[in-house]
């Protein structure tokens, strides 16, 4: 799993979350941000509202807690989704023979890049940040 850390450099990169079961997340209060939580039908549901997206905690009796807004809480994504996230520009993963993964990705037009970290989902995570950065880098209007 990716650190806090990481996880809040890709939500301020610009990551999007669309909360669905089996997702992992954080919430963004002191005392919390340790715990771990899984949205699943049975105990915690993504309830999307005008107002935005609301995750309830149903039935939860160890948490004197109801609900909490999603901009309060954290994705941290699973290896499987970060290398979904990464799409076409996935190229491999490896592991080094210093026992780091590598993960190689390809952005039309430019030369391949290679991501490592201790971990694959890390090595996922920083390629994905690289990605996301990117692309909003491409979408900002120009400075004038």
């Amino acid at each position: 799993m990716i650190s806090v850390e990481l996880a809040l450099l890709l939500r301020d990169a610009g990551l999007r979350w669309h909360p669905a079961s089996g997702d992992r997340f954080v919430v963004l209060v002191d005392g919390l941000d340790d715990e771990v939580f899984t949205i699943s039908e049975m105990t915690i549901e993504a309830h999307a509202y005008d107002t935005g997206t609301v995750l309830g905690f149903n039935g939860t009796t160890e948490w004197a807690l109801d609900a909490v807004a999603q901009e309060d809480a954290l994705w941290l994504p699973r290896e499987d989704q970060l290398r979904d996230l990464l799409g076409g520009t996935f190229r491999s993963l490896a592991r080094s023979t210093d026992g780091s993964y590598q993960v190689l990705v390809e952005l039309p037009g430019r030369p391949e890049q290679v991501f490592s970290a201790g971990t694959a989902h890390d090595a996922y995570a920083h390629a994905l940040l690289s990605l996301v950065a990117t692309a909003v880098d491409r979408a900002r209007p120009p400075a004038h």
